[in-house]
Protein backbone atom coordinates (compact mmCIF):
# COMPACT_ATOMS: atom_id res chain seq x y z
CA UNK A 1 0.00 0.00 0.00
CA UNK A 2 1.84 3.43 -0.96
CA UNK A 3 1.72 6.09 2.02
CA UNK A 4 -0.61 8.31 -0.11
CA UNK A 5 -3.37 5.62 0.56
CA UNK A 6 -2.21 4.73 4.17
CA UNK A 7 -2.39 8.19 5.10
CA UNK A 8 -5.79 8.58 3.25
CA UNK A 9 -7.31 5.90 4.78
CA UNK A 10 -6.01 7.19 8.34
CA UNK A 11 -7.94 10.74 7.41
CA UNK A 12 -11.01 8.71 6.66
CA UNK A 13 -10.89 6.11 9.71
CA UNK A 14 -10.53 9.44 11.89
CA UNK A 15 -13.10 11.34 10.91
CA UNK A 16 -15.55 8.21 10.95
CA UNK A 17 -14.39 6.93 14.20
CA UNK A 18 -17.17 6.24 16.85
CA UNK A 19 -15.33 6.23 19.51
CA UNK A 20 -14.23 10.17 18.60
CA UNK A 21 -17.47 11.10 18.02
CA UNK A 22 -16.96 14.32 18.79
CA UNK A 23 -16.55 15.45 14.29
CA UNK A 24 -19.68 13.56 13.64
CA UNK A 25 -21.67 15.01 16.10
CA UNK A 26 -20.50 18.30 15.19
CA UNK A 27 -21.18 17.57 11.12
CA UNK A 28 -24.69 16.52 12.35
CA UNK A 29 -26.02 19.63 13.93
CA UNK A 30 -24.41 21.42 11.24
CA UNK A 31 -25.79 19.66 8.46
CA UNK A 32 -28.97 17.73 10.07
CA UNK A 33 -30.97 20.92 9.59
CA UNK A 34 -31.10 20.87 6.04
CA UNK A 35 -32.70 18.99 3.38
CA UNK A 36 -31.16 17.22 0.37
CA UNK A 37 -32.69 19.99 -2.01
CA UNK A 38 -30.73 22.23 0.24
CA UNK A 39 -27.46 20.44 -0.89
CA UNK A 40 -25.79 23.85 -2.43
CA UNK A 41 -26.60 25.57 0.84
CA UNK A 42 -24.45 22.37 2.90
CA UNK A 43 -21.54 22.58 0.09
CA UNK A 44 -20.96 25.95 1.01
CA UNK A 45 -21.23 24.99 4.54
CA UNK A 46 -18.70 21.84 4.29
CA UNK A 47 -16.45 24.18 2.33
CA UNK A 48 -16.17 26.78 4.81
CA UNK A 49 -15.43 23.95 7.54
CA UNK A 50 -12.92 22.63 5.46
CA UNK A 51 -11.22 25.75 4.80
CA UNK A 52 -10.82 26.45 8.71
CA UNK A 53 -9.93 22.68 9.66
CA UNK A 54 -7.52 22.62 6.74
CA UNK A 55 -5.55 26.02 7.84
CA UNK A 56 -5.22 24.99 11.46
CA UNK A 57 -4.40 21.84 10.40
CA UNK A 58 -1.39 22.43 8.51
CA UNK A 59 -0.38 25.41 10.95
CA UNK A 60 -0.80 22.74 14.00
CA UNK A 61 1.82 20.15 12.01
CA UNK A 62 4.68 22.53 11.05
CA UNK A 63 4.31 23.69 14.26
CA UNK A 64 3.53 27.25 13.39
CA UNK A 65 0.53 26.56 16.15
CA UNK A 66 0.48 25.52 18.87
CA UNK A 67 -2.45 25.14 21.74
CA UNK A 68 -2.59 23.26 24.50
CA UNK A 69 -4.94 20.21 23.76
CA UNK A 70 -6.72 19.81 26.88
CA UNK A 71 -8.25 23.26 25.92
CA UNK A 72 -9.09 21.94 21.42
CA UNK A 73 -10.58 19.25 23.06
CA UNK A 74 -12.73 21.44 25.50
CA UNK A 75 -13.91 24.07 22.74
CA UNK A 76 -15.27 21.42 20.21
CA UNK A 77 -18.38 20.11 22.20
CA UNK A 78 -18.58 24.07 22.90
CA UNK A 79 -18.49 24.34 18.75
CA UNK A 80 -21.66 21.83 18.33
CA UNK A 81 -23.16 23.21 21.71
CA UNK A 82 -23.26 27.09 19.86
CA UNK A 83 -24.00 25.47 16.40
CA UNK A 84 -27.21 23.42 18.26
CA UNK A 85 -28.54 25.97 19.98
CA UNK A 86 -28.42 28.46 16.84
CA UNK A 87 -30.31 25.81 15.67
CA UNK A 88 -33.03 25.42 18.17
CA UNK A 89 -32.93 29.69 18.05
CA UNK A 90 -34.14 29.87 14.30
CA UNK A 91 -36.07 27.02 14.39
CA UNK A 92 -38.00 28.53 17.09
CA UNK A 93 -38.24 32.24 15.65
CA UNK A 94 -39.37 30.29 12.45
CA UNK A 95 -36.43 31.59 10.63
CA UNK A 96 -34.04 29.95 8.08
CA UNK A 97 -30.31 29.86 9.44
CA UNK A 98 -28.55 33.16 8.08
CA UNK A 99 -25.76 32.33 5.76
CA UNK A 100 -23.38 34.75 6.89
CA UNK A 101 -23.59 33.54 10.08
CA UNK A 102 -23.64 29.68 9.65
CA UNK A 103 -20.65 30.24 7.00
CA UNK A 104 -18.57 32.35 9.36
CA UNK A 105 -19.01 30.05 12.27
CA UNK A 106 -18.17 26.93 9.87
CA UNK A 107 -15.22 28.71 9.60
CA UNK A 108 -14.03 29.59 12.94
CA UNK A 109 -15.78 25.97 13.94
CA UNK A 110 -13.40 24.53 11.06
CA UNK A 111 -10.06 26.27 13.28
CA UNK A 112 -10.60 24.69 16.18
CA UNK A 113 -11.73 21.30 15.02
CA UNK A 114 -8.40 21.62 12.74
CA UNK A 115 -6.24 21.65 15.68
CA UNK A 116 -7.74 18.75 17.09
CA UNK A 117 -7.39 16.60 13.96
CA UNK A 118 -3.76 17.68 14.21
CA UNK A 119 -3.05 15.77 17.33
CA UNK A 120 -3.32 12.21 15.79
CA UNK A 121 -1.55 12.97 12.76
CA UNK A 122 1.13 14.98 15.02
CA UNK A 123 1.70 11.82 17.02
CA UNK A 124 1.46 9.54 13.73
CA UNK A 125 4.09 11.47 11.96
CA UNK A 126 6.53 11.08 15.10
CA UNK A 127 10.05 12.32 13.84
CA UNK A 128 9.05 12.14 10.46
CA UNK A 129 11.21 14.15 7.92
CA UNK A 130 8.30 14.66 5.26
CA UNK A 131 5.21 16.00 6.34
CA UNK A 132 3.67 17.78 3.24
CA UNK A 133 2.78 14.31 1.55
CA UNK A 134 1.20 12.49 4.67
CA UNK A 135 -0.74 15.78 5.68
CA UNK A 136 -2.22 16.34 1.97
CA UNK A 137 -3.39 12.09 1.88
CA UNK A 138 -4.35 12.86 5.62
CA UNK A 139 -6.84 16.01 4.94
CA UNK A 140 -8.02 14.64 1.66
CA UNK A 141 -9.30 11.71 4.03
CA UNK A 142 -10.69 13.36 5.96
CA UNK A 143 -12.75 15.48 3.44
CA UNK A 144 -13.59 11.88 2.12
CA UNK A 145 -15.12 11.06 4.81
CA UNK A 146 -16.91 14.21 5.76
CA UNK A 147 -18.58 13.97 2.49
CA UNK A 148 -19.73 10.08 3.19
CA UNK A 149 -20.91 11.34 6.85
CA UNK A 150 -23.01 14.65 5.28
CA UNK A 151 -24.30 12.64 2.34
CA UNK A 152 -25.52 9.51 4.77
CA UNK A 153 -27.39 12.41 6.84
CA UNK A 154 -29.19 14.12 4.48
CA UNK A 155 -30.25 11.00 2.87
CA UNK A 156 -31.40 9.53 6.36
CA UNK A 157 -33.12 13.60 6.68
CA UNK A 158 -34.76 12.39 3.34
CA UNK A 159 -35.90 9.43 4.75
CA UNK A 160 -37.49 11.08 7.62
CA UNK A 161 -39.05 14.01 6.23
CA UNK A 162 -40.04 12.28 2.59
CA UNK A 163 -40.84 8.34 3.57
CA UNK A 164 -41.84 8.29 7.81
CA UNK A 165 -43.45 12.19 6.91
CA UNK A 166 -42.07 13.21 9.90
CA UNK A 167 -42.28 17.58 10.32
CA UNK A 168 -39.10 18.74 9.15
CA UNK A 169 -39.58 21.59 11.90
CA UNK A 170 -39.64 18.64 14.98
CA UNK A 171 -36.90 16.53 12.95
CA UNK A 172 -34.65 19.76 13.30
CA UNK A 173 -35.44 19.96 16.88
CA UNK A 174 -34.81 16.64 18.02
CA UNK A 175 -31.63 16.60 15.98
CA UNK A 176 -30.54 19.87 17.63
CA UNK A 177 -31.72 19.27 21.41
CA UNK A 178 -30.31 15.55 21.39
CA UNK A 179 -27.35 16.71 19.93
CA UNK A 180 -26.73 19.46 22.34
CA UNK A 181 -27.84 17.77 24.98
CA UNK A 182 -24.63 14.42 23.97
CA UNK A 183 -21.97 17.92 23.84
CA UNK A 184 -22.98 19.17 26.73
CA UNK A 185 -21.71 15.96 28.75
CA UNK A 186 -19.10 15.35 26.62
CA UNK A 187 -18.15 19.70 27.43
CA UNK A 188 -18.85 18.66 31.14
CA UNK A 189 -16.44 15.73 31.22
CA UNK A 190 -13.43 17.49 29.51
CA UNK A 191 -13.80 20.34 31.87
CA UNK A 192 -11.34 18.83 34.78
CA UNK A 193 -8.68 18.40 32.41
CA UNK A 194 -8.78 22.16 31.79
CA UNK A 195 -7.86 22.69 35.16
CA UNK A 196 -5.11 20.41 35.85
Amino acid sequence: MSDFNLWFITGIEHIADWQGYDHILFLLALCGVYEIKQWKNVLVLITAFTMGHSITLALSVTNTLSIKSELIEFLIPITIILTASYNLYTNYKNKQNNPKISYGAAVLFGFIHGMGFSYLLKSLLGKSESILSPLFAFNVGLEAGQIIIVASILIISLFLTSVLKINPKLKNNFISLGVLIIASIMAFERLPALTN
